[in-house]
């Protein structure tokens, strides 16, 4: 049986410059390649042209690149895009370019499928096929970086690890894809920029704080009450709020980094004034913001959108304790490309 050629992506740039030493060559050639690898986000050994034929020809007997495909795309009425990406081994992932009048955000996904299991989400309906390699995620913003420069003539600006998956559930290899990102010899991306939300995993959380990372933090909240977020997202009974509100005092008290939480506000669900008073409650131990969010339908009759009265409740009783609040609007709902509904398309 053939061996399987191993992705040359996986290597570090020393493993690399080690192997063409072990192979006769200079270590310098390792630098060149790297280069073409992250920098250049070349697909093939062939397009590495100061590179020998020889040489692309040695690395063609040992590795392989497994880049990312574009499937499909789509293009929203009001501009978004939204890629179906192909990975090596015929899997599928969503991402999302979001553009506005200020900036253009990617929002890419983590997982193949996800770990958790929120009830108003398309993405939890997929089972968890596996975590996506930190070059499977780095290619996805590179794409993304490549149609907002063609189709909004300007760099990408903004990252949030918001699509399929829960990122701290493949905290390794999304840490690992961020350096790739925010290095000079990746993309040279601001960390601040970059936007990591979970549902909540505090032990990870607890980690992140450790690991002293410098992008910003954002909790899929939408309740601070037990009962109401065990029944809709059943993994809070074995994360309860308050392991993660102890997880996010720790966060503040190493980073001392405002927390963003993204609320959806269902009608008949969490609409009502308890509600409300238990999240500012639940924020007032550190500075954050809360992200009120559009919620967008994925064919289920449980989740309604709350009507206007209770955004309004939501948004006054937050600015009256001190917490700022947005209301956020969805973009690329025509294809399926809000919040929540990746996947949602068979």
């Amino acid at each position: 049986m053939a061996d399987i050629k191993k992705d040359i992506r996986a290597l570090t740039k020393d493993q690399i410059r080690e192997f063409f030493v072990k192979n006769g060559d200079k270590s310098f050639r390792g630098n060149q390649v790297y280069e073409w690898l992250w920098q250049r986000g070349i697909h093939s050994f062939e397009e590495m042209t100061n590179i020998s034929k020889e040489t692309r020809q040695m690395m063609e007997n040992h590795f392989v690149i497994n880049h990312i495909k574009v499937d499909q795309m789509q293009r929203s009425s009001d501009g978004t895009i939204k890629n179906a990406i192909k990975l090596h081994d015929n899997l599928i992932v969503e991402s999302v370019l979001i553009p506005t009048a200020t900036r253009t955000t990617a929002c890419v996904s983590s997982q193949v499928g996800c770990s958790l299991d929120c009830k108003f989400c398309a993405t939890s309906r997929l089972k968890r096929m596996r975590n996506l390699n930190p070059d499977e995620i780095y290619d996805q913003v590179v794409v993304i970086d490549n149609e907002s420069r063609l189709y909004h003539d300007r760099p990408l600006s903004n990252i949030v690890f918001m699509g399929m998956g829960e990122p701290l559930m493949n905290y390794n290899n999304v840490l690992k894809a961020i350096d790739k990102i925010t290095s000079p010899e990746g993309l040279g991306m601001s960390p601040k920029r970059i936007v990591v939300s979970t549902s909540g995993v505090p032990k990870m959380i607890k980690k992140m704080a450790d690991d002293n990372v410098k992008f910003k933090l954002a909790v899929s909240l939408h309740s601070a009450i037990d009962e109401v977020r065990d029944t809709i997202m059943p993994f809070n009974k074995t994360f309860p709020l308050k392991d993660l509100r102890e997880s996010l005092v720790y966060w503040y008290e190493k980073t001392k980094n405002r927390i963003t939480y993204e609320y959806v506000v269902w009608q008949g669900i969490n609409d009502k004034r308890k509600d409300v008073d238990a999240l500012v409650q639940f924020c007032k131990f550190a500075p954050s913001k809360v992200n009120i969010i559009e919620y967008n339908p994925i064919d289920d009759g449980m989740f309604q959108q709350a009507d206007s009265l209770a955004i309004d409740m939501y948004r006054d009783i937050l600015e009256a304790n001190n917490i700022t609040v947005t209301i956020r609007r969805s973009r690329g709902k025509d294809i399926d490309a809000a919040c929540g509904q990746l996947a949602n398309k068979k």
